[in-house]
């Protein structure tokens, strides 16, 4: 492995404890927060922030400069960490498969599919606020020569 491929074990570090924090955050949420009449609503809602958040970071980040020094730690940290450990496919994906599998109070396979549509499509409209609320906060950096 040449030098330039070789990890960044601080950056590392910085992903397993934002990863840490945002899965603590989400599973603290689905033990306070139950789901709406047995639909798995906490979940879907975790997504939908985690996706919100993801954008408007991103794009804030990009608004302020280039990835580096802070820029990189709130990104490795906060995007990939938090978000990442905060939002979640796997329950999302067993979620869907016991609806669509008749489990819970509207089970059935038009309830599972009504959770993938409705997690995907809002989550893209949410990642979408996410940066369009970045850019009504902070213009971009002119480039310099």
């Amino acid at each position: 492995m040449s030098r330039a491929s070789a990890p960044d074990w601080r950056h590392l570090g910085l992903v397993v404890v934002g990863g840490m924090v945002g899965t603590a955050a989400r599973e603290g949420l689905t033990l306070a927060v139950p789901g709406i009449n047995g639909l798995p609503t906490t979940i879907l809602m975790i997504n939908i922030i985690g996706a919100f958040l993801l954008g408007l970071l991103l794009e804030s980040l990009l608004r302020a400069g280039s990835d580096e020094g802070p820029r990189r730690i709130m990104r490795l940290m906060l995007g990939t960490g938090f978000c990442g450990g905060f939002t979640t496919y796997s329950a999302f994906a067993v979620d869907a498969l016991l609806l669509f599998n008749g489990q819970g109070p509207v089970g059935g396979p038009g309830a599972g599919l009504a959770l993938i549509a409705a997690t995907v499509l809002i989550g893209a409209a949410a990642t979408w606020a996410g940066i369009a609320t970045a850019g009504l906060r902070r213009p971009r950096r002119e480039a310099r020569p």
